[in-house]
């Protein structure tokens, strides 16, 4: 599966979250911590909804940049 992801750069971190799995979030020093920790907290997010017994939820974000003149 594919999910999208979000990293924000914050006043003192990174944080990140999955815009198709509400609730899981990571944080960290750099992007790249944070994008290693983002995968981790999907991991267990699915994890947890499979002993849950709970149906994962079918990555649907699509991600796209929108260029405007400077």
């Amino acid at each position: 599966m594919r999910f999208a992801i979000v990293i924000e750069k914050a006043p003192t971190n990174y944080a990140a979250y999955v815009p198709d799995l509400p609730g899981c979030i990571a944080t960290g020093s750099t992007v790249e911590e944070t994008e290693s920790l983002i995968r981790e907290a999907i991991e267990f997010h699915l994890e947890g909804l499979k002993s849950d017994g709970l149906p994962i939820p079918i990555p649907s974000s699509h991600v796209e940049y929108v260029d405007i003149p400077a």
